[in-house]
């Protein structure tokens, strides 16, 4: 009888302060790295992208297919690792492998107890213990200006995202876009700003308390710097 395929989300955190490797989210199945064995070009990708109260990695009826590691370079130069899933009865099934950068991808159609799968994504969205001080506040906060869109839109800013680097273990760097990513689409002027927050080791959800203030008290397009934009 063979044994259903029993799924591990192991994330990696690299040195905090070194310019080498990525956090990831690597797939292990039955204890197997399954990305190594076909694709060495990159990283898989971060967790705030795979994992969350909407992760991609959920499944439902309708197939969605998911990337799970990208070339360094870009996937444009060297590749990525796509899964399409979709949840089917009492299995979740992965299958049609891709890379858009070569002919085929050696691994085979995996069919998870759905019961196991989703603890096991339910319990990766949830353990946020791996990080460090920087990485859970860029967490809370963009949850928080998320939740509170409009006090940015007062001053015609929309969030782009919170982001804490690796490399960079005590700052935050805050993106918004002016006056939003629809300009963008619409061939309107628009511009990206960034603020660039230090992180202290006091208590996250009060820092994150101090910086929403510091964000919506005032238009942070006054203190933050350009970083890109039309021409």
């Amino acid at each position: 009888m063979t044994t259903e395929p029993r799924l591990s989300l192991r994330i990696v955190v690299p040195p905090l302060g070194s310019r080498q490797g990525a956090v990831e989210c690597r797939p292990i199945i039955n204890g197997r790295d399954i990305l190594a064995e076909v694709f060495d070009e990159g990283p898989a990708d971060d967790p705030r992208y795979l994992l969350g109260p909407n992760a991609p990695l959920h499944a439902t009826d309708t197939p969605r297919e998911v990337r799970l590691a990208e070339a360094e370079c870009t996937e444009g130069c060297c590749g990525a690792v796509y899964v399409t899933l979709r949840r089917e009865g009492q299995h979740v099934i992965w299958s049609g492998w891709r890379n858009p950068d070569e002919d085929d991808v050696d691994l085979p159609e995996l069919r998870f107890d759905v019961n196991q799968y989703e603890a096991e994504v339910h319990r990766a969205s949830t353990d946020h213990s791996w990080e460090w001080p920087a990485r859970t506040v860029a967490r809370l906060l963009e949850e928080r200006l998320r939740e509170h869109a409009g006090s940015l839109t007062t001053w015609e800013c929309e969030l782009g995202a919170v982001s804490a680097w690796h490399w960079e273990p005590d700052q935050i760097n805050v993106f918004l876009f002016h006056p939003g990513r629809s300009a963008i689409r619409e061939g309107r002027p628009w511009l990206q700003f960034r603020m660039t927050l230090p992180i202290s080791g006091d208590d996250p959800a009060d820092q994150v308390e101090r910086l929403e203030a510091r964000l919506t008290a005032e238009d942070p397009r006054e203190v933050a710097e350009v970083c890109g934009g039309s021409a």
